[in-house]
């Protein structure tokens, strides 16, 4: 296997993205959950992305789906706190499902390429 270049795979730049998306989100959430529920969403969707270069620069695609699974268990646990943050009124409807409609999209991307990697 040759190492894959994080920075080419669609499915990391889609996550930078996503984390300046969280960013602004959590900067709206009141001080009260600086500590909470903002820093666990900051430090998730940033995690999400990090697995995914951690990941590309093992030596083999079985050490690389590793990563690839703690990346999407990430998105999973990321789009847990979103729903948190509209239950508490902390996200408007429009903004809830703007990035629910884009981590869904992104935990299909993560998966199809462990699945690929599976082969």
């Amino acid at each position: 296997m040759s190492r894959h270049n994080f920075k080419k795979l669609k499915i990391w730049q889609d996550r930078i993205k996503l984390i300046s998306l969280n960013y602004k989100l959590t900067k709206s959430f009141p001080e009260s959950e600086r500590y909470n529920l903002i820093s666990q969403m900051n430090r998730c969707s940033v995690s999400i992305a990090s697995n995914i270069a951690e990941g590309s620069s093992k030596s083999t695609d079985r050490h690389f789906k590793t990563f690839l699974e703690n990346s999407l268990g990430s998105a999973f646990e990321w789009e847990t706190q979103l729903i948190v943050a509209r239950n508490e009124g902390y996200l408007n409807q429009e903004e809830f499902e703007d990035s629910e409609d884009k981590i869904l999209q992104l935990q299909k991307m993560i998966g199809a390429f462990i699945d690929k990697l599976n082969n």
